[in-house]
């Protein structure tokens, strides 16, 4: 995912600093090439070796170290950044950067470097809250840094409190939002349905299915990297939904239905991945239904076809694209459902096809449109994911340029 992509990690004298090992083993398993400065502090807490072991790069933390293969260290690697991210950053740099002062190997490449910049701030509770310390956080905003927001709890100090800097795992997302693709979805706001609904019988009993989610999933994380505004309706899943969107949580298809109608008339692009359940029981008993002799039968409501409501209210220049998952006809009921729910495009699989049913992490996929089927082999649902949205983008850029043409 960061292919060809140069991160510079700036790292200062904080005890958060060990999880910047993590994040940096983590960027080179993505294919980045990632490149360390620390302060001298720093190295107080973890040896310039260990990032050296897991970048493959020198690490440097003297200004005019003679060993480093570049003539002016600081001017070179800030021009080749795509982004710096300054983790743990103490207050101590903090205030270095909001008053312009590079007196070190660090600071000198960040005023340098006009690639994106984010900030993830570690320290005491007290020192965070201070008043000097969020004027220079406000300031660094003001010139366009991205600010990571500290987690609350045990410091190392032992106080209990706002200061702790994030996990890898979320300074990770951070970066990927910011230069994992390219943004091609800015501007747009995109709404996504995941996962099943769970339609109850009593309070302990419900109908659903074996969906997971993560194609849904997938497909509003590939959106919001894109740089989409993504609405995530979704049934109850297991997964941790994507950061950087707006999750709706639901249950039954009642309630998608309700969910997903309040928010379809703002939606430049409507992507409904979700196994919507098709019946619900037509009496919903209070009290557990108790085991008798003999059978027992229960009688099925249809539920509301959302996507057909979907189609039905569709305002102009706004992109609608189902999924079909079948066991047989694939091509014929696929067809069928674009036409009777007006959709732009359908993506549809074969449950009984290796690698395409529910809760794989593979999916085999044919995108249909009332005038092509585009038939993909067996990938990963991050990869499917970027072919479904690249697809809809080719569409719906060629509807936008159609339709400016109309008007002029």
């Amino acid at each position: 995912m960061l292919t060809g992509k140069t991160i510079v990690l700036g790292v200062t004298g904080s005890i958060a600093v060990y999880k910047i090992a993590n994040l940096a083993s983590m960027l080179v398993k993505l294919h980045a090439d990632v490149h360390v400065i620390m302060t001298k502090n720093a190295a107080n807490f973890i040896h310039p070796t260990t990032f050296e072991t897991l970048t493959n790069h020198k690490c440097l933390v003297d200004t005019f170290d003679r060993n480093f293969e570049f003539h002016v260290a600081h001017v070179n690697l800030a021009a080749q950044a795509d982004l710096m991210m300054i983790a743990p950053a103490s207050a101590n740099v903090i205030g270095k950067l909001a008053g312009g002062i590079a007196d070190d190997m660090l600071t000198t490449t960040a005023m340098a470097c006009k690639a994106p910049m984010i900030i993830a701030p570690a320290m005491n509770t007290n020192m965070y809250e201070n008043p000097i310390v969020q004027d220079n956080l406000k300031k660094l905003r003001s010139y366009g840094k991205a600010i990571i927001e500290p987690a609350c709890g045990m410091l190392a100090c032992r106080d209990i409190g706002k200061g702790k800097m994030p996990e890898p795992e979320v300074l990770l997302h951070y970066i990927l939002r910011t230069v994992a693709k390219e943004k091609d979805l800015a501007g747009k706001k995109v709404l996504v349905t995941a996962g099943p609904t769970q339609e109850a019988i009593d309070p302990v009993r419900y109908i659903t299915n074996h969906s997971t989610g993560k194609m849904g999933y997938a497909i509003a994380e590939n959106a919001m990297l894109r740089g989409a505004e993504v609405t995530l309706v979704t049934g109850p899943c297991s997964i941790d939904p994507p950061m950087f969107t707006e999750v709706i949580s639901v249950i039954s298809a009642e309630e998608m239905y309700e969910a997903v109608t309040a928010r379809s008339e703002d939606a430049d692009i409507i992507i409904m991945t979700a196994a919507v359940a098709d019946y619900r029981p037509s009496i919903i008993s209070n009290e557990k239904v108790k085991k008798k002799d003999g059978d027992l039968s229960i009688p099925l409501t249809r539920t509301k076809d959302i996507l057909k409501t979907l189609g039905c209210r569709k305002r102009e220049g706004q992109f609608l694209c189902g999924f079909s998952m079948e066991t047989q006809n694939m091509l014929e009921n696929s067809r069928k459902k674009i036409r009777e729910k007006h959709l732009d495009m359908i993506v549809a699989n074969n449950l009984k096809v290796a690698g395409a049913g529910f809760g794989t992490d593979t999916n085999v996929i044919t995108m249909i449109t009332p005038d092509s089927e585009t038939e993909l082999p067996l990938m990963s649902k991050q990869e499917a994911a970027g072919e479904v949205l690249d697809e809809i983008m080719r569409r719906f850029s060629k509807a936008e340029n159609i339709s400016c043409k109309a008007v002029r």
